[in-house]
Parts: structure tokens; C-alpha cells; sequence
């Protein structure tokens, strides 16, 4: 620890007392609420597997210039190459059960809201040239639909039957945009502070249309025992089919080693995008 110890007091400026491991999200970075001898308390969080070290690094850059009521404030920064570390606000009194009442909802609708009129941090690029891989998911469905049908969620007649129209739909769904998006909200990336909804885990940030950072959320909130995604976005069925697409080419694969519960969450999620596909689009 004597390590880390001096790299959060070189990025913050006064030395760690106290270490409060937090747990969060899918990955296995290493993440703390610490209490410095000054008496602030932040959240650290650091990691060294290279995907999520480049994570951090992109997350940085959004903080370090993106503000707003809808995220945490930076509160310091150290990277040694090797191990950035990260430390914001800390949301320990924050709210973040997952109870989604109408107050809620509108809360992260208007926190996205937010977002979407706040200007781009630097290299922000669309999601597109960003995630390209996002796209054209049903089409690997298409070429080989064992881990689909291995999910146990949809047979073989319905497949066969929607895909053509999905396809349509995903390709046709308005996703592209120019204003700044998530493209990562779901419950353990956001508390509620007071009558506000904060949003942590920047790395995504992205330009898009708003509506995909709503569309791709919603299906979580019905797990969760929240509404329909179709009572909030209404008429949305191509972008109900694209966030489908997303989950349905790897929620039958093996797990990635940095998150290796995630495909549990994806199964469930795309569960909710395919009623909503049935629902508004076949």
C-alpha cells in the first residue's frame, strides 16, 4: 500500500488515513473510497490490464473538461505509465439503489438531457469511428446464430421469421448525433444526490443521437422492476432492435476475463429489447 499511498498524495496533495474498498461495475479494476489526512474523502479508482488503463485514461479526459450537474467532480490524476489512477468526488452519501419511480426516471432523463447540450470533450468522436464494432451485430447473429439460440430466449422459427425485418430496423435506427453521450448508463454507473442523477464511468463518452443513450438503458431499468422501455421511448423500435443487436452477437459467448459477470446482465437486458422488439417492431 506504501505505493499507492504516494501516488494519491502526489495526485491530491495530502496523504491517505483510510481505505474503503468499493465494489462496482463489471470490470476488476481497483476502486476505493479513501479519507485523506486533510479530511477530504474521494474515490480512487485505478487499474493496470491495458484495455481498462486506456478506460481510465479516456475517463480523465472527460473529466478534466466536462461539467455539469450530471457528473462528479475531478479531484486528481497520477499516471505512472503503467497504472493510471483516478480520483473524483466521492458519491459514498449518494443514493444508489435502483428504484425506479417516475422522480427517477426523469431525473436520468434530464441529467442525459444535460449532457446532450454540454460541449464535446476533447477527442470525443462519433460513436461510430468510436465503437464501429456496435454495429452490424444482428448481422453476426445472421452468419452464425448458435450462441443466440443458445440463450434459450427466442428458437430457431422466431429467428428465422424477424430477422429480416430486425436487420432493417437496426440498420435504419437513428443512432448517429453530434450531441456528447454515455453510451454506458445503467444503475451502478449512476446515483441520485438530492433531486439530481449522477452519472460516473466516462469512458464511452461519445457523439450520438441522445435517444440511443436512453434507448440502451431502458431495458435495464425494466430489470430492475422499472417501467417498460416502450412506456418511456415511445415509437422506438429500430432503436430497440440496435441496442438488441449489441447484446444479442455476445451474451452467449464466454465472458471477458476483466468482467467476467457481465454476460448474466446481458442476457437480461437483451430478454427486455427482445419484448420490446416483438412489441414495436414485428
Amino acid at each position: 500500500m506504501k505505493e499507492l499511498d504516494a501516488r494519491i498524495e502526489r495526485a491530491l496533495g495530502s496523504r491517505p488515513v483510510r481505505y474503503e474498498p468499493r465494489a462496482g461495475g463489471y470490470s476488476t479494476a481497483d476502486r476505493y473510497a479513501v479519507t485523506l489526512a486533510d479530511g477530504r474523502r474521494v474515490f480512487v479508482k485505478s487499474a493496470d490490464a491495458p484495455n481498462m488503463a486506456g478506460w481510465l485514461r479516456r475517463e480523465h479526459e472527460v473529466y478534466a473538461s466536462l461539467s455539469g450537474s450530471f457528473i462528479p467532480m475531478l479531484e486528481g490524476w497520477d499516471d505512472d505509465g503503467t497504472r493510471p489512477l483516478l480520483a473524483i468526488e466521492d458519491l459514498s452519501g449518494g443514493d444508489w439503489t435502483p428504484r425506479w419511480d417516475t422522480v427517477r426516471v426523469e431525473a436520468v432523463l434530464a441529467a442525459l438531457h444535460e449532457l446532450g447540450e454540454a460541449p464535446a470533450p476533447p477527442n470525443t468522436r462519433p460513436a461510430r469511428e468510436t465503437f464501429p464494432e456496435l454495429w452490424d451485430r444482428w448481422r453476426i447473429v445472421e452468419s452464425d446464430p448458435g450462441p443466440f439460440l443458445s440463450l434459450g430466449l427466442r428458437d430457431r422459427a422466431w429467428l428465422d421469421r424477424s430477422l429480416p425485418a430486425i436487420l432493417a430496423a437496426a440498420e435504419s435506427a437513428p443512432v448517429e448525433g453530434e450531441r456528447v453521450c454515455h453510451l454506458d448508463v445503467r444503475s451502478d454507473n449512476l446515483c441520485f444526490v438530492g433531486d439530481r442523477a449522477v452519472l460516473v464511468d466516462w469512458n464511452w463518452a461519445s457523439l450520438a443521437n441522445p435517444a440511443l443513450d436512453v434507448a440502451a438503458w431502458l431495458p435495464s431499468v425494466r430489470v430492475e422492476g422499472g417501467p417498460q422501455p416502450w412506456e418511456v421511448l415511445i415509437d422506438a423500435g429500430p432503436l430497440a432492435a440496435f441496442v438488441a443487436g449489441v447484446w444479442a452477437a455476445v451474451a452467449g459467448l464466454p465472458p471477458p476475463e476483466t468482467a467476467p459477470s457481465v454476460r448474466a446482465v446481458q442476457r437480461a437486458q437483451l430478454a427486455v429489447a427482445l419484448d420490446w422488439i416483438d412489441r414495436d417492431l414485428l
